[in-house]
């Protein structure tokens, strides 16, 4: 087995290509414009390509660099990566029930507040700011429906 092969990165990015390409396949099924603008498939088409593209990058990288010594996995790196990805998805969970502004709110803050350890001064403001801002931009701008929930 070649040793570009026990790399994170070249596995990582071979999945990543693959889901990549799964999300370019499904975005094929829907609209990509319609007669008010971009339709449901335009940016998971867009998104995907660029995955893809950017998963054989990191695979790329992973075969050329393959005399590069191994770095050690730095476990403080990939708890702070993980608590993010578990906060981001717990948001996109309770987005149903409290809504998109509130869910987004709440990531903001915890992201500042609790990940980073800035004080309440700092996190609330930029929280309330963030999904003000997203509301902002999406709702009033260009005019699409952000999630409401079932609580607000």
């Amino acid at each position: 087995m070649s040793s570009f092969t026990r790399k994170g990165d070249f596995w990582a990015g071979l999945v990543m290509a693959a889901l990549g390409v799964f999300v370019v396949t499904q975005a094929y099924a829907w609209d990509y414009m319609t007669e008010d603008g971009p339709g449901a498939g335009f940016f998971p088409l867009w998104y995907g390509a660029v995955m893809v593209v950017l998963s054989l990058l990191l695979v790329a990288g992973a075969v050329l660099k393959e005399g590069a010594k191994a770095k050690a996995v730095r476990w403080d790196d990939m708890r702070r990566a993980m608590t993010c990805w578990i906060a981001f998805s717990v948001c996109v969970g309770i987005i149903k029930f409290v809504g998109f502004m509130l869910a987004f709110g709440l990531l903001i803050w915890f992201i500042i507040a609790v990940m980073f350890g800035r004080p309440q001064r700092i996190a609330l403001p930029y929280a309330i700011a963030g999904a003000v801002g997203f509301y902002a931009l999406f709702t009033l701008a260009l005019e699409l429906q952000l999630p409401a929930g079932t609580l607000f």
